[in-house]
């Protein structure tokens, strides 16, 4: 290691620098994620979460670039005496005492939220689910009702055959593309009323999917949430412990050490 003086002492100040610039620019990132400023929506609050415990190393970075640069500082010149008040050291573990309560706080709130907006999501869910099996149901219904009435399924099938002839319904003429959609109509009930199986066995088809995607969106979800709570409650935990630590191990380091220097300044 360079026993220089003078390196020394550029090193400690250029650690306090970068120190001064990381937490700065910590709270000032911060303080920009609280834009738009929205804390009763549960999504509002999980983004919120996840961007400042993923950013959540950097000041702690920084209190202790802090530190180090005070130590090599004071391995040069030792430290006089003065306020408390003055030294960046006390407001550093300040601020990661801060930053610890309010880690470990987020860890209960971010498992609560994503348990609502888990909740939320699967109730969407099936929300949907029971509209598109509505619908299915309906033209299940529908088709029966249809086989049910030949006479009802013959005028249908002449009035297609009509539109698909002349290119008109009711003496308007309506565009090819309607056409097209009347030929692949009447092709679907012919295909009904020569075998109602298939049309039947579609329809189960169409009730197994349904069921299928419905199970697999409501797993999803339920990963998704159990995923994000854990990377997001242990991240935070353990950011909370580290503030916490450096907090207190800091306020006890700093007094002793005044109590020390005022006992010298005394002698």
């Amino acid at each position: 290691m360079n026993s220089n003086p003078a390196f020394a002492s550029f090193t400690a100040i250029a650690l306090k620098v970068v120190a001064v610039i990381l937490i700065l620019s910590s709270l000032v990132d911060y303080a920009t994620l609280l834009i738009p400023f929205d804390p009763t929506v549960p999504q509002w609050q999980v983004g919120f979460t996840n961007a400042i415990v993923d950013r959540g190393i950097i000041p702690m970075v920084g209190i202790v670039f802090l530190l180090v640069g005070y130590w090599i500082g004071n391995t040069v010149e030792p430290a006089g005496g003065g306020s408390m008040f003055t030294d960046l050291r006390f407001w550093a573990f300040c601020l990661a005492s801060v930053l610890g309560l309010l880690f470990l706080l987020l860890v209960p709130l971010h498992i609560s939220n994503l348990s609502n907006i888990s909740a939320d999501r699967l109730a969407e869910i099936d929300q949907q689910a029971s509209t598109l099996e509505d619908q299915i149901t309906q033209q299940e219904e529908r088709i029966t009702t249809l086989l049910g009435n030949q006479d009802q399924l013959d005028e249908q099938l002449a009035q297609l055959d009509e539109v698909i002839e002349s290119g008109s319904f009711q003496g308007q003429e309506i565009p090819p593309e309607q056409v097209a959609q009347a030929e692949q109509l009447r092709e679907q009930i012919l295909t009904v009323r020569e075998n109602p199986n298939v049309v039947q066995d579609e329809i189960e088809k169409r009730k197994t999917e349904l069921a299928t995607q419905r199970t697999e969106l409501e797993s999803q979800a339920k990963t998704e949430a159990f995923k994000n709570g854990i990377r997001i409650g242990i991240s935070s935990f353990l950011l909370a412990i580290g503030y916490i630590a450096i907090g207190w191990t800091g306020f006890k380091g700093l007094g002793t050490g005044s109590g020390n220097r005022r006992r010298a300044s005394a002698k």
